[in-house]
């Protein structure tokens, strides 16, 4: 493994993070206070994103996008982790990787124009008995005229009110179990489609989780994504991607900045005559903080190589996600803890930033299900789990 980054990748992260600094961060203050990212705004912001090519860099290069590697990407992705989430969605895009296996038509119709930002997708999993447990949705697809007409409903869907499609997982065959979950493109105004409530949330603001009722909705044969009965697996190849993405890298690069800024607050603030960055006990904050930022960061990059290698790389992604979530969630309040009363007082971000952070250890897979799978795994492999060769 070479843990070299050329020339280019160099640049480009500097572009990214000038970018956030410039035309994000300013924007940041005015969502937590309104809870919501304006529409002039949004698109101002993707056309600048889009104009310096920083839009949909995870897509391949044929279908509109910059093709970067996995771990070029995990690269780019860590600087997301500066700026609030739903800036991030703006700037950056929010293109699922379920739609490589997309039918010619289907990547001309949804992925192209994702890839420029004409078109934002969300994708509709989640269920309220069916959050971890993908497969036990009671949404259903029942084969109607030339197409599938499909009813149930969805909730914590991000992005929902902004996007213009969904990926949505329905039931196919109930008696197939997770084998008989099929994937659809649904266009909003699909009639039968009706966006809820958005679901308030503890962080995360400005982007929206929604409600999403289907009744009898029905969409065309053509809009079936990838196979009848493949929906699982794409549902598992297509979150690994984003667990890795936006709970590892992301949450590498909101840790390494509640790092840095915990360490200019020991530098500059000063208690009972001297700095507080000499008291031990604020030292070992810093140092495990450190540590923790260096160990995540190398983990994600080792999964991001096994998937530039070829491999699924779910088990490693899987430490990734328990890994990454936690270390944000230590360091966030570390900073708190530092700064004392300002850091649990609106008047600085951090504050925000420990809420924006507690959810990372819920969402695409609690940290349960994770060492679930880890522990599995590790019963199943023992010792050749550590075998350095087997790489």
């Amino acid at each position: 493994m070479d843990f070299g980054i050329s020339d280019e990748m160099r640049m480009l992260v500097a572009t990214v993070r000038d970018f956030i600094a410039q035309e994000l961060e300013p924007h940041e203050q005015q969502i937590e206070d309104e809870g919501v990212l304006p529409d002039h705004l949004a698109t101002s912001i993707t056309t600048k994103a889009v104009g310096l090519g920083l839009y949909a860099m995870n897509v391949p290069q044929q279908w509109g996008g910059a093709g970067l590697s996995c771990i070029d990407r995990m690269i780019v992705e860590e600087q997301y982790g500066r700026t609030t989430d739903i800036l991030v969605r703006r700037a950056f895009g929010n293109v699922y990787e379920v739609l490589w296996g997309a039918t010619d038509a289907q990547k001309e119709r949804y992925l192209c124009h994702s890839a420029t930002g004409e078109r934002t997708g969300s994708i509709c999993i989640t269920e309220p008995a069916a959050g971890s447990d993908a497969a036990a949705i009671t949404t259903r697809a029942r084969p109607q005229g030339d197409g599938w007409s499909i009813n149930g409903m969805k909730h914590f869907i991000s992005d929902a009110h902004w996007s213009d499609y969904f990926i949505v997982s329905a039931m196919t065959d109930p008696n197939a179990g997770h084998r008989g979950i099929s994937l659809f493109l649904v266009d909003k105004e699909t009639p039968g489609v009706t966006i809820g409530r958005d679901q308030t949330m503890m962080g995360l603001r400005g982007t929206s989780h929604c409600e999403i009722f289907f009744d009898d909705a029905h969409v065309d044969a053509e809009q079936l994504l990838g196979p009848k009965g493949t929906g699982f697996a794409q549902i598992l190849g297509t979150l690994n991607q984003v667990r890795l993405a936006q709970v590892g890298a992301r949450m590498v690069g909101k840790s390494a900045m509640l790092t840095e800024l915990m360490i200019d607050q020991a530098n500059d603030r000063e208690q009972f005559g001297t700095r507080i960055g000499d008291f031990q006990m604020v030292q070992q904050m810093i140092a495990d903080s450190v540590i923790e930022v260096n160990a995540a960061r190398g983990l994600v990059l080792r999964a991001a190589w096994e998937i530039d290698q070829g491999r699924d790389g779910r088990d490693l992604i899987a430490m990734v996600k328990v890994n990454a979530s936690e270390t944000v969630n230590r360091i966030a309040d570390r900073a708190v803890q530092i700064f004392g009363g300002l850091g649990y007082c609106k008047d600085l971000p951090i504050e925000r930033y420990f809420r924006d952070a507690r959810i990372s250890r819920i969402y695409d897979g609690a940290s349960e299900i994770h060492r679930m799978v880890i522990a599995r795994d590790a019963l199943e492999h023992g010792s050749t789990l550590f075998d350095t060769l087997a790489v």
